[in-house]
């Protein structure tokens, strides 16, 4: 487990993280999310010793990162997947990584088969290509079998196969019990492959929640509804609170009321229903909604984006 309590860092004047407070356990893939400069990759360093705290604490299994007895055993990580020396092939990459935790050479073997890299393991990095780069990161990570895994935008550079492969690979460390914590920016990967997701934004924590529940807390649920009498049930799903939305293909878009209300509604009016589809927001637009107020740099565009998804949220609360 990661435990962090009023994690602070600070550098000069700027605050990057700020009483940051959760715990990550076993047993589940924890996604870390955030906009750009949210201090996400500043809060992994803490974790794992490269940034000393301002404030507050961090432990990996009840220890600072520094006071474990033997780290590689405890934690493996993949924060740069580029930070390797190009002129040495992926084997001796490894062996040298391996030989400074006390690791068996076997080990290097079997990482290697385990990220699909064996038939290049003597291949110099230097001329390996981002996927390349982030399966021999992968591999440094589990190098010494750890209970504790972090990976900082793990799937960038792999082809759709690899996603996939990364994506099973985590679930597969999580089933065995390991803690495993995943930072990236593709919130479509993240849904697919987290159960529970850490947001924060300028530092600060917003959430933190299984995805299923943050998702429907997004503003953007709604109920798709197609009805041969429209305008009558359209007219009915207002007065009993709804907001209601005519689309161009003549079908409903409901907030504020759920399926099961809509049904009674056309039942008891005895308006026909030929569609009644609650939609889910997805984890993107959750987050979207989210982090509006946290985004730290945006384009003239960005800001009129923001501007109507606020509006939006603020007609689905109305």
């Amino acid at each position: 487990m990661i435990t962090a309590r009023d994690l602070t860092k600070k550098y000069g004047s700027t605050t990057a993280v700020r009483s940051l407070s959760f715990d990550i356990k076993p047993g589940v893939v924890t996604g870390f999310l955030g906009p750009n400069g949210a201090g996400k990759s500043t809060t992994m360093r803490m974790i794992l010793g490269l940034d000393a705290p301002s404030g507050g604490s961090v432990t990996v299994g009840g220890k600072a990162y520094r006071d474990l007895p033997a780290p590689m055993r405890e934690v493996g990580a993949l924060l740069d997947a580029k930070a390797v020396h190009g002129s040495r092939t992926a084997y001796r990459h490894l062996q040298w990584v391996a030989q400074a935790g006390g690791l068996s050479r076997k080990r290097v073997d079997e990482v290697l088969d385990t990220v699909g890299l064996t038939e290049v393991a003597g291949k110099k990095v230097g001329g390996f290509s981002l996927g390349m780069y982030q399966r021999l990161g992968i591999a440094t990570a589990l190098l010494g079998d750890p209970p504790t895994l972090l990976f900082d935008e793990p799937v960038n550079g792999l082809d759709p196969e690899g996603i996939f492969w990364i994506r099973t690979l985590m679930q597969d460390l999580a089933a065995e019990g390991r803690t495993v914590f995943v930072s990236s920016h593709l919130m479509n990967e993240m849904e697919e492959t987290a159960a529970h997701v850490i947001v924060i934004g300028r530092g600060e924590l917003i959430a933190d929640l299984p995805i299923t529940d943050l998702t429907q807390r997004s503003s953007r649920n709604h109920v798709r509804v197609v009805s041969p009498q429209v305008t009558e049930l359209a007219e009915a799903l207002e007065r009993a609170g709804g907001t209601v939305t005519k689309r161009e293909d003549g079908s409903l878009t409901v907030i504020g009321l759920d399926a099961p209300q809509i049904g009674d509604i056309a039942l008891e009016r005895r308006l026909g229903l030929h569609e009644l589809t609650p939609v889910r927001a997805s984890l993107e637009a959750a987050f979207m909604d989210l982090t509006r107020d946290s985004v730290q740099y945006r384009s003239a565009n960005e800001h009129k984006l923001a501007e109507t998804v606020r509006a939006l949220a603020s007609e689905g609360s109305d």
